[in-house]
């Protein structure tokens, strides 16, 4: 089989396309033949080093994938060869063949496509995770979402609309909120820590109710300002660098809430939970009510550019390869 190798540590062009010996499903385990893998901002830092999860070199970079079983070993049960699954992994999914444990997999259900699929796990899971288990958000509360145009951003932006939330997209230009205000913003606002509390309060009325906070950095205080009386702030992510200092008193003048958003953990503490909300995503899409927007689909051989899209964060929506 053919696979996208890390063999040292480093940026997108120190990766390498390899062939490998495929491998061979053991007691417990499904051999997946991959169509699309899906890239995230998190596999440029996981080749850095920089990331949570360090796996053993070498390794294949990719938290999640869509493919056709082609073996299981035995004590399986639920699958069969043939059925169309969603893989998703801390890494590893960026080659032909992938070997997964049951716990890993769902079902794909016709009339979703490989491409919608591929995609689907992480940021969705991310936003829907946050949103649903997290927030609660119910229909009619003002939802601000920072990074808009981002991965989960933009997730979180469909998933709000779809849950019956009002939407405004924060992001740092028009031409990014116009693809938010595509998938269900209701406003949008070219943000500045200077401006963006009273932008959100003017914007909502007085205040938002909930705050989905992949950006962090200067950005997260004054976005914890412009929430009203018992408004959830989720922390997901600090995509601007700094991971900022939040001051209590905002939390008792107002009974706030942040809420730690740790997708990962969730999956392994709650995995019941976790495969209801890939149902559930999975049933959106093929009912046409959820898009999963693609970026683009690209040749394994050209990972250095579809990585290259998200190190320079110009990617809108998910980057796949297909090996």
């Amino acid at each position: 089989m053919r696979a996208l190798v890390c063999t040292r540590l480093g940026k997108p062009e120190d990766l390498s396309v390899e062939t490998l010996a495929d491998p061979v499903p053991g007691p417990g385990q499904a051999l997946v033949q991959v169509q699309v893998a899906a890239l995230n901002f998190f596999d440029t830092l996981i080749i850095a080093g920089r990331y949570q999860v360090k796996p053993g070199l070498p390794f294949s970079p990719g938290g999640e994938a869509c493919g056709t079983i082609a073996a299981l070993g035995s004590d399986v049960a639920g699958f069969a060869v043939g059925d169309r699954v969603i893989v998703h992994a801390k890494f590893g999914t960026c080659r032909d063949l992938v070997l997964a444990e049951p716990a890993q997999l769902t079902k794909v259900p016709d009339g979703v496509s490989d491409e919608q699929a591929a995609g689907l796990t992480i940021t969705y899971g991310t936003s829907l995770h946050a949103l649903r288990n997290r927030a609660r958000v119910q229909p009619g509360e003002w939802l601000a979402v920072l990074g808009a145009s981002g991965g989960v951003g933009l997730a979180a932006v469909e998933l709000g609309r779809l849950m019956g939330a009002r939407v405004i997209a924060c992001a740092s230009s028009e031409d990014k909120l116009a693809a938010a205000k595509a998938h269900g913003a209701e406003i949008g606002l070219v943000y500045d820590p200077a401006t963006l509390k009273d932008a959100l309060r003017e914007a909502s009325g007085g205040g938002v109710d909930v705050v989905y906070d992949a950006v962090g950095d200067a950005f997260a205080e004054p976005a914890l300002r412009a929430l009203r009386w018992r408004g959830r702030y989720l922390v997901v992510g600090f995509a601007a660098g700094e991971i900022p200092r939040l001051p209590l008193n905002l939390m008792l003048l107002k009974e706030l809430d942040v809420q730690g958003v740790h997708w990962g953990a969730f999956l392994d503490r709650d995995p019941d939970a976790h495969q209801e909300n890939q149902r559930q995503l999975l049933a959106w899409v093929a009912e046409g009510r959820l898009t999963a927007k693609v970026h683009g689909v690209y040749p394994l051989e050209e990972y250095g550019e579809a990585m290259g899209l998200l190190t320079r964060r110009e990617a809108v929506g998910k980057v796949l390869l297909r090996p």
